[in-house]
């Protein structure tokens, strides 16, 4: 018989500890909730926040209330996180409020790893392997997107002047940390 309960998260093979290179922090995440979004951009617009997640965002934007966060990835796709003690009551309170409205709510957190990239060369540590325009102007605060780091899909949100998110799968968050470890070794002897 096919057991549907929760099952048990294993965290991610990444270092324990953040990572200080001169001025740039790079910490793994902990574990959180997850989820990808899909609905029609009109029924998202009409809601305009469910269980707490902003979803009336333009494209490549991202907003936070509290520990919640919802990052609009494209015209009807969004990314969810929560707390991850909150798994269950969010999808549910999610699904509530659709109501008989079309979605999809797909549970990820078992698939992705967030990591945090600070400091004032972040953006310069992360343009070793984004092709992205990461200045302010190009790419303000509050703005999120999916792109690649070196090898690896990511999802990337500037959360700060100088903060970073980085989403990955799993399978990626090894590559994807030491990544950025070494792009932060350039900066290592000009910051100290």
């Amino acid at each position: 018989m096919l057991e549907t309960g929760r099952l048990a998260r294993r965290a991610a093979v990444l270092p324990a500890a953040s990572v200080t290179r001169g001025a740039v922090v790079i910490r793994p995440l902990g574990a959180q909730s997850r989820f990808s979004l899909r609905t029609r951009p009109a029924t998202a617009e009409a809601l305009g926040t469910v269980a707490g997640f902003t979803l009336a965002l333009p494209i490549n934007r991202m907003s936070t209330a509290g520990e919640r966060t919802s990052l609009r990835l494209g015209p009807d796709e969004w990314l969810l996180i929560g707390p991850e003690a909150e798994t269950d009551e969010l999808a549910e309170a999610v699904s509530a409020e659709f109501g008989e409205r079309v979605f999809s709510l797909v549970d990820v957190s078992h698939r992705n790893v967030g990591i945090e990239i600070t400091g004032r060369n972040a953006a310069h540590v992360l343009n070793a392997g984004c092709p992205l325009d990461l200045a302010e102007a190009a790419f303000p605060v509050g703005m999120a997107t999916r792109t690649v780091l070196g090898k690896a899909e990511i999802v990337l949100a500037r959360t700060g002047v100088d903060a970073w998110r980085v989403e990955c799968w799993r399978s990626f968050a090894t590559y994807v940390h030491g990544f950025l470890g070494e792009g932060a070794l350039d900066f290592v002897a000009v910051t100290g």
